[in-house]
């Protein structure tokens, strides 16, 4: 989903000759990996069995060398494209809802959620220190298999969010092509998109080896990993809210309850609010990158089932068949959306 990058693009240019010494070392690591090219004619790299574009890759394996988790860290993890931008504005509003008592002034309303959450492979990659310790949210979109130790072996617990795969690969597209055009760049074909995907190759894909080893941490550590699907929470967005507040540590009093306070949230973190906003509409996301990205990208119509508008009924069996395999003894069924059935819009 990233471009490729000089390497040393991912820090700053007043950073230690140790930090760019590191850099090199990256680049030589990558260069030793199996690669492919991507969705955006960039390279992606295998590394511990997934793909990753090198802007990725290199914010992995500083954060690997650099990062030490809080204690009572939480990350929001997700592969992209799946929900993340709605779950990160949920959980935000969420944790810091005690610091608008008597207030209507949310970051969310100023920033756009990727940049009220920080982003592991991104922010924490460039500077560790680069978050408000007050707020002990984070996020990723890193395998759990691929995470750092020092993340598995913490108390830290870890939301993680999918989605049926047909709308995950639909939105993946929609994403990266809009991003290209919008530079002037011809997107690659819908057809041939689909078929990396369904052969695995897609960013820190494959999909379902990304929700498998999720869902595999939350069954043998439930009190530390939260697993859920996007179309559970839209069902019924009010019992995630609280429940997401349990598992945060933060439940809400019934008072809170009673005054509306879970209504409040949901408000303030839905679509229509959000996508409105001056700096949803009109700012950018890494500005200080080469790989800008428009924040009105990450606020598409996102209809459960929307899939079925791009991909034909024989394109969506063959993406089900393969989850169907994939997943087969796991214990988990993911929701096979057949078609649009929802007229409520959604970010990711």
């Amino acid at each position: 989903m990233e471009s490729s990058l000089p390497s040393t693009q991912i820090w700053d240019s007043g950073d230690s000759a140790e930090r760019k010494n590191e850099a090199k070392n990256y680049n030589e690591v990558m260069d030793a990996l199996p690669k492919v090219k991507g969705l955006r004619g960039n390279d992606y790299y295998l590394y511990q069995g997934f793909w990753y574009s090198s802007f990725f890759l290199e914010g992995l394996m500083s954060v690997h060398e650099h990062f030490n988790p809080q204690s009572t860290d939480i990350f929001v993890a997700s592969s992209p494209k799946t929900g993340t931008t709605w779950l990160k504005a949920l959980t935000f509003a969420i944790l810091t809802r005690s610091r608008l008592s008597g207030s209507t002034t949310s970051s969310l309303l100023t920033k756009m959620p990727h940049d009220c959450v920080p982003f592991l492979e991104y922010h924490l990659a460039r500077n560790p220190s680069n978050r408000d310790l007050a707020i002990p949210l984070l996020s990723t979109h890193v395998p759990y298999s691929c995470l750092p130790k020092s993340i598995i072996s913490s108390s830290c617990k870890i939301i993680y969010i999918c989605r049926d795969a047909k709308d995950a690969f639909v939105s993946l597209w929609c994403f990266v092509s809009a991003h290209q055009m919008s530079k002037n760049v011809e997107p690659l074909p819908l057809e041939e998109a689909f078929e990396m995907f369904c052969n695995g190759i897609s960013i820190l894909g494959p999909y379902w080896d990304h929700v498998l080893g999720y869902w595999r941490a939350s069954l043998e550590f439930p009190e530390k990993i939260l697993f859920l699907t996007y179309e559970e929470i839209k069902k019924d967005t009010a019992a995630h809210v609280k429940k997401l507040a349990e598992f945060m540590g933060c439940s809400f009093t019934l008072e809170e309850e009673e005054e509306g306070e879970v209504q409040e949230i949901i408000s303030m973190c839905s679509f229509e609010k959000l996508s409105n906003l001056e700096v949803n509409k009109n700012g950018k996301h890494r500005l200080d990158t080469s790989i800008a990205i428009q924040n009105s990208l990450y606020f598409r119509k996102g209809e459960i089932g929307d899939w079925a508008n791009h991909l034909t009924p024989e394109m969506g069996a063959r993406l089900d068949d393969i989850m169907e395999r994939k997943l087969k003894g796991s214990g988990l069924k993911l929701p096979r959306n057949c078609s649009v059935f929802s007229s409520q819009l959604y970010m990711f």
